[in-house]
C-alpha cells in the first residue's frame, strides 16, 4: 500500500505542474488498461503524453534470435508489436523486457527537439532503461522479477509497486480506481 500511494503521489506531481508524460508497457496483454487509465486521467489533468517513435523499428535481440519489432501507440501507452498491416485480428503487442523501445522514444523526443517527459511510467525495460538514462521512472514490477526492485535499491527508480503481473486485465481496475483516487485523477 506505501507503494502504491508513492505512485499515486508521483502521478499527482506530475498532474499539479501539468508535466510531460511518456507511459510503456511490456506486458500490454495485461497492463495495457491501466496505462491508458492513467494517460487518459494525466492528459486531463493538462499533461502532454507523449507518442515519440511511432511506427520507428526497434531491433530487439533475443535467445530466439533477433526480432523486429514496430513501436506503437494505444490510448497514449507506448508497446512495441510485429511489423505488418493493422487487422482485427492483431495481437495488442509483444511481451517484452527490453529497454530498447523506450530509449528508441526518447531519442526520438530528443531529436525533434522534446519535450522530453519528467515522468515515465510503465514496467520493465519502460522503467529501468529511462531510470538508467536519468529520468524519473516509476512502475509495477511482477514480484518474481527482481529488475524494477535493484533499480529502485540503486536509485535509478523511483517508485515499485509490487504486483503479479500475470492475471487478467481487468483484475487492475481496482489497483487503477485506488491510484487515481489517491492522486485526485478521478474522472
Amino acid at each position: 500500500m506505501a507503494a502504491l500511494d508513492a505512485f499515486a503521489g508521483r502521478l499527482a506531481d506530475v498532474a499539479d505542474r501539468g508535466a510531460p508524460v511518456l507511459l510503456g508497457t511490456g506486458h500490454p496483454h495485461r497492463l495495457l488498461g491501466f496505462y491508458a487509465a492513467l494517460a487518459d486521467a494525466l492528459s486531463a489533468a493538462g499533461c502532454t503524453v507523449l507518442t515519440p517513435a511511432q511506427g520507428r523499428c526497434v531491433d530487439i535481440t533475443t535467445r530466439f534470435g533477433l526480432r523486429t519489432y514496430n513501436l506503437d501507440y494505444v490510448r497514449g501507452v507506448a508497446l512495441v508489436r510485429q511489423p505488418g498491416p493493422p487487422s482485427s485480428g492483431r495481437a495488442a503487442g509483444a511481451h517484452t523486457h527490453s529497454p530498447l523501445p523506450v530509449r528508441v522514444a526518447l531519442a526520438a523526443a530528443a531529436d525533434a527537439g522534446g519535450p522530453l517527459p519528467e515522468l515515465v511510467i510503465g514496467d520493465h525495460g519502460w522503467v529501468c532503461g529511462a531510470g538508467q538514462l536519468g529520468f524519473e521512472a516509476i512502475g509495477p514490477a511482477d514480484t518474481d522479477d527482481p529488475a524494477l526492485f535493484v533499480g529502485e535499491a540503486e536509485g535509478v527508480v523511483s517508485v515499485v509497486v509490487p504486483l503479479d503481473d500475470a492475471v487478467r486485465s481487468e483484475y487492475y481496475r481496482p489497483l487503477t480506481r485506488y491510484v487515481l483516487n489517491r492522486a485526485c485523477l478521478s474522472q
